[in-house]
């Protein structure tokens, strides 16, 4: 146990006292106080993503506790009580002010979890985490602590089945519904669409993140894909997630060991072939600052290497919803998370010889796991994939300087023929005044339409909300109308999220950014050929500078805060307001807006290339 940061019982019998009664309540060994302490962890919340968590904790707890003991052949360490942390639901609060909490939600994860395993002094853990911001937060404090950790995710929730049509549905179904007039339709939908329990099975920002933490090493691949009602998670995994971290324990195989600069490349590549949620460009920078990388694209990925990959090396290779037909359930009846990374491996975009949870390589999982081939339907392969460019690209340009605006290119429907889309700018100042006219006067909306919604960042929501509810109520008005209308917004979006949507424009509105200089009307182009997002008006200097003045006596006049900022009417939305970072060093809460990295390390180039053999 080098280097441990284990915090041992001493003799004080003050302190006696109580580890010996929570010894004794937990029926182990009070003999055990004085030895490291072990415990499972997991995240709680109010939606049916996290139904499925506390009965797999209290396995894997019991499990444990069988596990640890004096004689020779078991653990010796202190067990501790089972923690959870709180998180609220993405699903019901989409379109609605209590969004703000979502982002927010994997700092307070973060927070929790780091009081949890610093005063605890946890030297072992395991953790079940569900939905998408959670588990983020809780691998950043896993990777700050950075003792022996595993993770496993909770699980997908399986398809609802549209009882009329016997069609495949989930929550986006629900959503993309918003707009009609059937009610009937409506509530049917709405009932039927998430039965069961798990997070949302589509290849939406759960299952792109869980994906990411089992590429970057921090979760077993064979356990990404089943759903949470899946009996392997509690009859199987529970004592396969002990003995892996038995050997990381005994080898003091540690976080930042297996998250580093190539898997976490590993991870970037692979959320690409999936066409995953454009929220992996917020969650990639905050994993990495926890491992020790203070500047992404300088020390990971470069926006024109992530470009690069999406464009010429990096295909998509699952029929998944939102822009495909199948979900995260298909693909664990195809085989499983791991028949894409062997493929991927096969083909030479991934680096195999990253250390994993499971005290093998990357390649060597996969070699004992024996995947099958791609089916070709669910899966293709990088031979013949399903799209022949990555899901995801970024933008630069003036309307994005720091070239963190993001678009999920494997769900867009229209409007880039040639690779470039020209519209006009229609503005609203929030979200929420999107969301009354597309309910109340949808006509106004015309073919090429960029709509521009702002003061919705990191700092101007307050809280980055993310916008299913107008996404989904404008990919329902243009397949209706058989338009083309494009959304952009220094906000985020949900992995479920589909059209010409273009997220994390920054800077943001709140501080300046350019975004919040456009007018109604001005030229807006998306070109793909130059990965930009360009006004034409503010490509003029005199007219930028006309407006970046009558912004600033906005902020003048009003004390120093914009008057179109959301409000900051709880102490956790103002900490969110005074401290959030840009979205390219992940949005998160940091003193004085200025990145924390805790003990940053240096940059050890393998010299590995992602190459694609087929092209």
């Amino acid at each position: 146990m080098k280097n441990s940061k284990i915090v041992l019982i001493d003799k004080n019998p003050g302190r006696n006292s109580q580890a010996f009664g929570i010894a004794r309540e937990l029926k182990t060994d009070i003999d055990l106080i004085h030895e490291p302490s072990i415990g499972v962890i997991g995240n709680k919340g109010d939606s049916q993503c996290y139904i499925g968590v506390s009965q797999k904790v209290e396995i894997i707890h019991n499990a444990l506790k069988d596990r640890i003991g004096s004689e020779s052949n078991k653990l010796s360490m202190r067990l501790v009580q089972p923690e959870f942390t709180i998180a609220t639901s993405d699903g019901i609060r989409n379109g609605t002010k209590e969004m703000r909490y979502s982002l927010i939600g994997r700092e307070v994860t973060n927070d929790s979890v780091c009081e949890h395993l610093s005063a605890t002094g946890l030297e072992g853990v395991i953790a079940v985490v569900a939905c998408d911001k959670p588990p983020v937060g809780t691998l950043s404090a896993i990777l700050e602590h950075n003792r022996p950790a595993i993770i496993m995710s909770d699980g997908s929730i399986r398809p609802g089945i549209d009882s009329v049509t016997g069609e495949p549905i989930d929550i986006i179904s629900s959503y993309q519904l918003a707009g009609s007039g059937d009610e009937k339709l409506k509530r049917r939908i709405a009932i039927e669409a998430c039965p069961g329990y798990g997070s949302c099975g589509g290849m939406f920002t759960y299952n792109t993140m869980q994906t990411f933490i089992g590429v970057v090493g921090m979760q077993p691949i064979n356990m990404i894909s089943p759903a949470s009602q899946d009996p392997r998670r509690v009859n199987d995994f529970p004592n396969e997630l002990i003995n892996y971290l038995s050997v990381m324990m005994k080898e003091n195989i540690t976080p930042r060991d297996i998250v580093t600069r190539d898997s976490i490349r590993n991870a970037i590549i692979v959320s690409m072939v999936i066409g995953g949620s454009t929220n992996v460009m917020l969650h990639a920078p905050e994993l990495s600052r926890a491992a020790g990388y203070g500047d992404f694209a300088s020390e990971i990925m470069s926006a024109e290497e992530f470009n690069h990959l999406s464009e010429h090396v990096v295909p998509v290779v699952v029929n998944a919803r939102p822009f495909g037909k199948y979900s995260m359930i298909d693909i664990d009846r195809m085989g499983g998370m791991q028949v894409i990374v062997k493929d991927l491996l096969d083909a030479g975009l991934l680096n195999g010889n990253t250390l994993t949870c499971t005290n093998e390589t990357l390649e060597k999982q996969i070699e004992r796991l024996s995947p099958p081939n791609p089916d070709g339907d669910v899966i293709y392969s990088v031979k013949n994939p399903y799209k022949k460019t990555g899901g995801l690209r970024i933008l630069g340009g003036n309307l994005s300087p720091e070239s963190s605006a993001i678009l999920k290119l494997a769900g867009v429907e229209g409007g880039l023929e040639n690779n470039i889309f020209l519209g006009k700018a229609k503005i609203f100042d929030g979200e929420q005044s999107l969301l009354k006219a597309l309910e109340s006067t949808p006509d106004m909306f015309e073919n090429f339409d960029m709509v521009v919604v702002r003061y919705e960042g990191p700092v101007g929501g307050p809280g980055m909300p993310e916008m299913l509810d107008s996404t989904s109520r404008i990919t329902t008005l243009c397949r209706e109308k058989n338009i083309v209308v494009g959304l952009m917004t220094d906000g985020r979006f949900s992995g479920g999220s589909v059209g010409l949507v273009i997220g994390h424009v920054g800077p943001e509105a709140a501080i300046g950014g350019p975004i919040g200089l456009l007018e109604n009307g001005d030229s807006i182009t998306v070109d793909l050929n130059k990965n930009e997002l360009y006004c034409k008006e503010l490509g003029d200097k005199k007219i930028y500078e006309e407006r970046k003045l009558k912004w600033e006596n906005a902020v003048l006049d009003n004390g120093g805060v914009h008057p179109l900022v959301g409000d900051a009417d709880t102490r956790l939305l103002n900490r969110m307001r005074c401290s959030a970072v840009s979205a390219v060093f992940g949005a998160g809460m940091h003193p004085d807006r200025k990145l924390w990295v805790n003990n940053p390390r240096d940059i050890v180039d393998s010299k590995f290339v992602p190459k694609n053999k087929f092209k």
